[in-house]
């Protein structure tokens, strides 16, 4: 087990902003995730935070996850203080950071998510994982379970679009099928990505079937770290019509723009529940 004690890092945030699908509450103040083909339990009490991980595990694999070595505190004083709705947003979520998670997840995730809602998404992607993800076994202190990988692009390419209209993704089905196809084919090279700039990967990822300029925003920023990517959907776009009809100030904001639309997202995604 691992402890950190941190005032940047909320897990039921996180759990909740969207960004992340496979992070669930399993009791008071326990989560457990499923990330990078693994299974983790985690507690937070506070500020004091518990891995339920090895020291190796979580050197070689949490620590990124979490981007636990950038300092959001620093992200969040450069907010303009005359801008008293950011500096809202950014002291409502201060425990949001943007994970960096599988850049194939983020493809098949947020193809899934368009017209969607988050309770949905979160469910969609549980039944693709029972049925074509590879089921592994976990032991923690409270007992033996099983999980499910998510599945690899060579799976869902063999599925067909009625099998995944049978998991509840309706039109996404054919969308799923003809990029998992694209991947396998190397039409579009996933590990290549991650030596491109945002705006090249970008203009790859916008060459695959399903994937919109908000999507795309979405695999650059939580997938591939890009932190200039600033997704917009209808929680952005109303906020952004309502608070910076001028614009947004990116300029201020060059590098980390997008952590700022997490903040702005998930402020305005709980004041409306």
């Amino acid at each position: 087990m691992i402890k950190i004690v941190t005032q940047d890092l909320s897990i039921q945030q996180i759990a909740e902003s969207g960004q992340c699908f496979r992070l669930n509450r399993i009791a008071e103040e326990r989560y457990a995730l499923v990330a990078c083909g693994r299974y983790l339990e985690m507690e937070q009490r506070g500020d004091e935070l518990q891995f339920f991980c090895t020291q190796k595990e979580y050197d070689e694999i949490w620590q990124r996850y979490f981007d636990m070595e950038n300092d959001y505190g620093r992200y969040r004083s450069a907010v303009a203080k005359e801008d008293t709705y950011l500096a809202q947003a950014v002291a409502f979520g201060s425990g949001i950071r943007i994970l960096q998670q599988d850049v194939w997840e983020m493809l098949i995730s947020f193809i899934i998510s368009q017209q969607n809602n988050i309770k949905r998404i979160r469910k969609c992607i549980e039944t693709i994982c029972e049925h074509y993800g590879e089921q592994r076994t976990f032991e923690s202190d409270t007992g033996q379970g099983i999980y499910y990988t998510f599945p690899g692009a060579e799976a869902l390419a063999q599925a067909t679009e009625e099998e995944l209209r049978a998991c509840n993704l309706g039109y996404r089905s054919r969308y799923i099928v003809d990029t998992a196809n694209s991947i396998v084919k190397r039409e579009v090279d996933l590990d290549s990505l991650r030596n491109m700039g945002y705006k090249q990967a970008r203009g790859e990822l916008l060459k695959l079937s399903g994937v919109g300029e908000k999507v795309a925003d979405c695999i650059c920023l939580f997938g591939l770290h890009h932190m200039d990517a600033f997704p917009v959907d209808t929680h952005i776009r109303k906020a952004m019509d309502e608070h910076y009809p001028s614009g947004f100030p990116f300029d201020r904001y060059t590098g980390y723009a997008g952590i700022m639309q997490q903040y702005i997202f998930y402020y305005d995604l709980k004041n409306m529940i």
